[in-house]
Formats: C-alpha cells, sequence, structure tokens
C-alpha cells in the first residue's frame, strides 16, 4: 500500500475509533488576528471556525495555541507537537516548506491613512517616499514583498496591526499595510483606536486579494493531515458559514 495513502487512511480511521471516547487533537500554531483568529471570539475567529468544522469531519478536535506571527510560524513547520499553523497566505517560499491546505477564506490587502494626510496611490512607485508599517513576518503579497527585499520601499515593522495604526495616528509611519476586516474590527473594539477611528481611511484601491490556509508540516504525516483536511474543507458549505458567523459578528461587536 501507497505509504501516503496509508497515512491518510490511519488518521480517518483513527478519527472513527476515537470518535466515542474523545476525538484526537490536531494542534496548530496561530496569532490574535481579529476577527479572523482571537481567542475570546466566537469559536476563536472565522479562520478558526472553519479549521474547527473542518477537523470535525475527519474525527478531528482543533486545537490552536497563540504566539506572535513568527514564532507561530516556526512552531507549525518544526515542532512535532503541532500539526502546522493557520491562517497563512500563499507564497511560492512557503509552498517548499510546508504542505498548503485549499483555501479557508480570503483576505483583502490595502493601506489605512489619515484623513488628514490623503494617500495618492496607482503603483508602488507612489509609495517610495513614504514609511509603511507592517506587521512582522507577514506577506502583503508578492509584488510589494519584493520591492521590500530589494530595499524599494522603507517598512517599519511591529508585532501587530493595533501597533502599527496607533504608530500612524502619532505620525510616526505614514501608511499601514492591514486587511480591510481587521482594520474595520479593530476600529470598532480597541478601545485605544476607536476614540479616533474617524480619523482613518482605509484606500479603496486594493493592494492585493489573497487566500488563506492551513501550512501543514512538510512531512509524511503533514501531507497526509493535509489530504484529509482538504477532503472535509470541501464538503463544507463555506459561503453559507462565512454570511452567518459574519452577522453575527456584525450585530454584536461592530456598529
Amino acid at each position: 500500500m501507497n505509504r501516503k495513502f496509508a497515512l491518510l487512511l490511519s488518521l480517518c480511521l483513527l478519527g472513527q475509533a476515537h470518535a466515542a471516547e474523545g476525538s484526537p487533537v490536531m494542534r496548530l500554531a496561530t496569532l490574535e488576528w481579529l476577527p479572523y483568529t482571537g481567542a475570546a471570539l466566537a469559536h476563536e475567529g472565522w479562520s478558526s471556525y472553519v479549521v474547527e468544522s473542518a477537523a470535525k469531519r475527519f474525527g478531528y478536535r482543533a486545537e490552536v495555541e497563540y504566539f506572535p506571527w513568527t514564532r507561530a510560524m516556526q512552531l507549525g513547520m518544526k515542532d512535532a507537537q503541532y500539526a502546522g499553523y493557520f491562517p497563512a497566505y500563499y507564497t511560492k517560499e512557503r509552498a517548499q516548506k510546508c504542505y498548503f491546505s485549499s483555501s479557508i477564506g480570503s483576505s483583502t490587502i490595502g493601506f489605512a491613512y489619515l484623513k488628514s494626510a490623503p494617500l495618492q496611490w496607482q503603483s508602488l512607485q507612489d509609495l517610495t517616499t513614504r514609511t509603511i508599517a507592517v506587521v512582522a513576518g507577514f506577506s502583503n503579497g508578492p509584488s510589494f514583498d519584493e520591492w521590500v527585499r530589494q530595499h524599494k520601499l522603507t517598512v517599519d515593522a511591529s508585532p501587530s496591526d493595533t501597533l502599527n495604526l496607533r504608530k500612524l495616528l502619532a505620525h510616526r509611519v505614514d501608511t499601514v499595510v492591514i486587511d480591510k476586516l481587521v482594520l474595520r474590527y479593530l476600529l470598532a473594539t480597541e478601545p485605544t483606536l476607536a476614540k479616533q477611528r474617524d480619523r482613518i481611511v482605509f484606500h479603496e484601491r486594493p493592494l492585493a486579494e489573497l487566500s488563506l490556509h492551513v501550512c501543514f508540516q512538510k512531512t509524511a504525516e503533514g501531507r497526509a493531515m493535509q489530504q484529509a483536511f482538504d477532503t472535509a474543507l470541501h464538503s463544507l458549505p463555506l459561503h453559507k458559514m462565512e454570511n452567518d458567523y459574519f452577522q453575527r459578528i456584525d450585530s454584536s461587536a461592530l456598529p
């Protein structure tokens, strides 16, 4: 029997065998990235809800642990206690180091700026004179990432979107690269930002539309887990689940 197929079969059989006595655990590393992932959110966030739902379909219980993003990636890729990490944007570099699941959602990446200092941009060349806040370890689309690697853009990296927005309000950076939904959520729920949310604008021109994935460890076991996860994921009504989930968030957390 093909080894990968045998591993995949064993995952499914193990899930069935343990169903009555408690499901086996699929442990993943992640970060606090509201509303996609967050310990205080319903189902620990939208991305966690998708992961949890898919894991249940093949007899596993998803368990997530939170770290700064660079640490989450390191543990997810190398620590045997974890099956992988999420939610990760697809990049060619990451694809060499892990097995990407099918998409568990998508993210609209763009620029936040102060209403008092309007941002006009059509190409990355228009941003070369600005200081741009980014989250350390985040990919922001292949074009932007390549310009950063070539030192064509000036970036200021910090551990979180919240810190970057505070820098923007304090005029320490000119603009912030951020997910549109994350910005909306933070401006509605983070007390230090909500008081000044009318000062911040999200540019109508997106930087990138990126899909989100689970990055499973690049081992035979990781490959089998990824295959079982994808099979389960494809059976989920993701569009309906997403609409229902964010309707609940809109009614409880957002204005």
